[in-house]
Formats: C-alpha cells, sequence, structure tokens
C-alpha cells in the first residue's frame, strides 16, 4: 500500500469514527432533550398543585381537593417493603451463581429463566400476586402482599447487578484471602461482598424506581381506591401514588377538574423516586471512596 492509498484509507476510517460519534452524541442529546422535556411540562402544569395542604392532608370531596398524604405513605411502605424482600434474596441469588455454582448447563439454564423473568409483564406478577399472596396464602389486598408482589418484580433486575458487581471484584483478591486461610464464606462476606457494594446498590436504585412507579402489581395486590387513614399494620391495604394517578386520570367523575392534581401527584411521585435515589447514590459514593483500590 502506497502512501496515498493509505492516507486515502485513513481519511475514510476517520471520517466513519466522526460519523458514528456524532450519532451517538445526538441520540444522547435527543434522549436528554426529551427526559427535560417531559419533566418540564409536568412541572409546568403541577407546581402550582403543591402546597403544604396537598403534601399532608388526605383526598377529600371525591379526591378533587385536599392533599395525597396516604398516598405518599403508602409508596413509600410498599417500595421499602419490596427493596426489604428483593435486595436480600438477589444478593444472595447472585453470590449463589457467581461464588458456589458450577458453571454448566444448569447454571445457564438458571441465568436465563433470570433474564426471561425481567421481560415478563407486570402485569402478570399482579396476577401472579393476587392468586399467590392475596388468595392462596390469604394475606388479602394489604401492604405485605403487594411489597412481595414487587420484590419478585425487581428481583431479576437486581439479581443481575450484583452477579456483575461480584464478577468486577478482582480474583486475585479471592486468591490471596483463601492463601491466608480464611474460609471461603468469610472471603465472601469480608472481601467479595463489601467490594461488590457499590455495584449492588446501583442494582438497587434501578429497582426502587421501578418498584415505586409500577400500578398493576398493587392494583391486584395493595392499592385501595380511597381511604382516608393511614395503615396501622403490614396487613391493612393503602393508597398508592401510581395508583391514585391512574385513579385520577381514568376513573374519577371530575376528571377534567383533577388535572392540576393529576400532574401534582406525578410530580411528587418522581421527587419521591428520585429521593430515595439520591440517599442511594450518596451511600454509594461514600463507600467508594472508602475503598482501598
Amino acid at each position: 500500500m502506497n502512501g496515498k492509498t493509505f492516507k486515502s484509507s485513513m481519511r475514510a476510517r476517520y471520517l466513519k469514527q466522526k460519523l458514528f460519534f456524532g450519532a451517538v452524541r445526538l441520540s444522547a442529546l435527543l434522549i436528554t432533550l426529551a427526559l427535560f422535556g417531559i419533566l418540564a411540562y409536568i412541572l409546568a402544569n403541577g407546581f402550582r398543585a403543591i402546597t403544604w395542604e396537598f403534601l399532608t392532608q388526605p383526598p377529600t370531596d371525591s379526591m378533587t381537593k385536599g392533599g395525597i398524604m396516604p398516598a405518599i405513605v403508602g409508596t413509600l411502605y410498599l417500595t421499602v417493603g419490596a427493596i426489604l424482600v428483593a435486595l436480600p434474596l438477589g444478593v444472595v441469588s447472585a453470590i449463589f451463581l457467581t461464588e458456589y455454582a458450577k458453571q454448566g448447563a444448569l447454571t445457564r439454564i438458571i441465568r436465563i429463566g433470570v433474564n426471561c423473568l425481567a421481560g415478563v409483564p407486570s402485569v402478570v406478577f399482579g396476577l401472579f400476586g393476587l392468586g399467590f399472596f392475596v388468595v392462596f396464602l390469604k394475606f388479602g389486598s394489604s401492604i405485605l402482599a403487594g411489597a412481595l408482589t414487587l420484590g419478585i418484580l425487581i428481583l431479576p433486575t437486581i439479581i443481575g447487578a450484583a452477579e456483575e458487581a461480584l464478577k468486577a471484584v478482582p480474583q486475585t483478591f479471592r486468591e490471596a484471602s483463601l492463601a491466608l486461610g480464611v474460609s471461603k464464606w468469610n472471603t465472601i462476606f469480608r472481601i467479595t461482598l463489601p467490594s461488590a457494594l457499590p455495584g449492588i446498590l446501583t442494582g438497587a436504585i434501578l429497582g426502587v424506581g421501578r418498584a415505586a412507579g409500577e400500578t398493576a402489581p398493587i392494583m391486584f395486590t395493595a392499592a385501595a381506591f380511597f381511604t382516608a387513614v393511614l395503615p396501622k399494620s403490614i396487613f391493612d391495604e393503602v393508597m398508592a401514588l401510581p395508583y391514585h394517578i391512574y385513579v385520577l386520570a381514568t376513573a374519577g367523575t371530575h376528571i377534567e377538574e383533577t388535572r392540576p392534581l393529576q400532574y401534582g401527584t406525578v410530580l411528587v411521585l418522581i421527587a419521591l423516586v428520585l429521593g430515595i435515589d439520591l440517599i442511594a447514590i450518596v451511600m454509594r459514593s461514600m463507600i467508594r471512596r472508602n475503598k482501598r483500590w
């Protein structure tokens, strides 16, 4: 290849590279603009509804006035309950698949099953929760049934994130610990898990976002159309922000009158999810700063 042909080839490669990175930047810009556009639209239509009464009082007058305090509390209960269910199960499952299971056909089938479970529509989880937790186990429409259903819903996300985080821990850490006579379980508990914790928290953040925003699973297992009192036990049903938005937008008798309340409720739900995610992100950042490698 002579010099002229080489320069022409390099020029073509450089042009292709610029076109590719330009397309990537354009895609990222369009996604960012769409996100901020949606947030700006919701903020513009919902900020007038955000008052102290709206955040601290129950709905009144056929849910055309008042606030959404029971729905906020119910969403927090369901989301925290789902994480308490899914996080330990997801981490233990990831530890088994990564550290103990033999990498053969059975393990591959389990991973395929987990990936397939992540793609199941949320309404199917809701029907499963209705049949198993509400009817078979007789939990009724309750926080417990809703949290368990949401926990199963986000379990594949947490398993996948935890497994990738555990795989990212250098193998030399495990080998050095085992060479010093430390048992395998202590190596996992004291070396592997702390090193993988930031990645596990990333999966928890994704799970929180999905659990807090789901409507179909809680519609069948936990959500009440209206209740002015806060739950007193895990066997009480609750209002929840996603289902409350659905009710205001589709099932109410004064849909147009409640339009500002709908946007205000959406705004509160977004703020709630972002607040929980922010706490997890701060914890993850603190853990990463304290890591020694």
